[in-house]
């Protein structure tokens, strides 16, 4: 690497031991390699997340574009009775104890 900048990071316990097990284990040859391996990983998932959302952006304006589905309200309040429509309150009925009243 020709052109490599030196960078302090601050890292939690946590972190800091999980760096080290994976140069003491060999996992990794030093710490520089466990954070660009990282970074990598992050670069990735980002590209990734960027992707998907600009897919469904292109998705969501091709079914828009395409025009009304093919089901409407008509064809879905005739398969399911009562579908489309408010719900009517009903009034609640007076308690029992109320109904029969005290005697």
């Amino acid at each position: 690497m020709s052109n490599v900048q030196k960078v302090s990071v601050a890292l939690t316990p946590e972190f800091m031991a999980l760096l080290k097990e994976a140069v003491e284990t060999g996992e990794y040859t030093s710490a520089s390699e466990v954070i660009r391996d990282a970074l990598r990983h992050w670069k990735e998932r980002r590209t990734h997340q960027d992707m998907s959302a600009e897919e469904l952006r292109d998705l969501w304006r091709e079914g828009i574009e395409s025009g009304p589905g093919r089901f409407n309200r008509s064809t879905r309040s005739r398969k399911r009775p009562g579908a489309g429509r408010p719900k009517q309150r009903r009034e609640q009925a007076p308690a029992a104890s109320a109904a029969h009243g005290a005697s």
